[in-house]
């Protein structure tokens, strides 16, 4: 019966990954019904993340009070409801107001199960865990795409994914014993005591500058994935076609890279990991920068970028416990996913702006930037919690 539990904790993040793009799959037929500005999936989009914030920072007091079964299977609950919600939507107010749960139930199991998979498992579960978050990410597209082109139109998509999600949900409702089994092998149990606050976790070594790398990779992530397409066709005058697939590749790259990952993870460890993946990371980012007007070797260090950063998020998730201390680990994973959703919502936008007003061209630059900050941040908490 425990045997289960891995399985059913790679569902939930097919589930969470599933609803991440149909909003951009969505928008261009959704905006014309609606009668807004192209511009208001912006807006749709912040008050998802905000949500995401938000619950995330209240995912330790949740997660203890609750534990993460309950805590998941709750919050895979709102989201369904949202999604359901997006699907009956006649106005655009409707969709700020369904945005909410969405946002809340996202950041709500997206830290738990992090946590619980950090403390439980091997690394290379958490390497497969975000592989099945990017095999969420892409087929929630896919079936939208299908919805669409069978004229069942953009609702049918999102009714379908919140089908999939409530009978997820069913599905972890029933499943509650097997998380509160405490045989798992190599599992500790929930603590349960009081909860570590947002101010005493900020004051543990090395959690503020952890929360600046996970800034710093989660806005590079975001803004490669975001402006790609725009700048292979702007500046490489790349055509469309193959530019919407590179820039594809690149999450495809990510989530390939991340299930590759999980075979050497164990034996390299968390720390070599993310060393690894910066060093191949920059090394796609180099070939972007060339002063080289061509567009093959942009091209291929887009795909090296993507394979770079497979393997970033989940170590840096993975090696919270062992760092911070086990008791500390939810409240640290928690404001861990805040940052790094400030980063992905906040950044991007930024460099729409220098690419509007300044030069697209500045793209491998700006992304060079974060990642020297990543490097930067996370061998300063090697030093301070590693030695090394």
């Amino acid at each position: 019966m425990v045997s289960l539990l891995l399985p059913l904790i790679y569902v939930a993040f097919i589930s969470l990954g599933l609803p991440d793009s149909l909003l951009g799959s969505a928008w261009p037929l959704m905006v014309g019904e609606f009668s807004v500005p192209l511009s208001y999936a912006g807006i749709v989009s912040m008050i998802i993340s905000g949500g995401t914030i938000v619950s995330s920072l209240l995912s330790d007091r949740m997660t203890r009070k609750l534990g993460t079964g309950l805590v998941t299977a709750v919050s895979v609950l709102l989201t369904a409801a949202a999604l359901f919600g997006f699907s009956v939507s006649n106005a655009f107010w409707m969709l700020c107001l369904f945005a909410v749960p969405y946002g809340l139930g996202a950041g709500a199991v997206d830290a738990a199960l992090n946590n619980y998979v950090a403390l439980n498992y091997a690394s290379r579960h958490m390497s497969w865990l975000h592989c099945f978050w990017g095999v969420g990410a892409s087929v929630g597209p896919y079936i939208m795409g299908w919805a669409v082109g069978a004229n069942y139109g953009w609702r049918s998509g999102y009714g379908i994914i919140s089908g999939i999600q409530i009978i997820l949900t069913l599905i972890l409702f029933l499943s509650l014993p097997i998380w509160r089994k405490k045989s798992v092998e190599n599992s500790v149990s929930e603590d349960t005591g009081a909860p570590v606050g947002i101010g005493s976790a900020l004051k543990i070594k090395g959690v503020k500058a952890i929360l600046i790398a996970f800034f710093g990779y989660c806005a590079f992530e975001a803004t490669a994935g975001l402006w790609a397409s725009s700048y292979l066709v702007e500046y490489h005058g790349v055509d469309t076609e193959t530019a919407a697939s590179f820039a594809s590749l690149f999450f495809l790259g990510i989530t390939a890279g991340r299930f590759l990952s999980g075979f050497v993870a164990d034996r390299i460890g968390d720390t070599n990991m993310i060393r690894i993946g910066i060093a191949v990371i920059t090394c796609g980012v180099v070939l972007m920068a060339l002063p080289i007007h061509t567009a093959f070797t942009a091209l291929v260090g887009l795909i090296i970028i993507g394979l770079g950063a497979a393997p970033v998020y989940p170590s840096v998730i993975h090696s919270t416990p062992n760092r911070f201390g086990k008791e500390n680990s939810q409240a640290v994973v928690g404001i861990q996913m805040a940052s790094a959703y400030c980063g992905s919502t906040f950044m991007p936008p930024v460099f729409g702006l220098i690419a509007q007003y300044i030069n697209i061209a500045i793209y491998p630059y700006y992304m060079a930037l974060f990642v020297l900050l990543l490097f930067v941040m996370t061998e300063r908490v090697n030093r301070i919690c590693n030695g090394k």
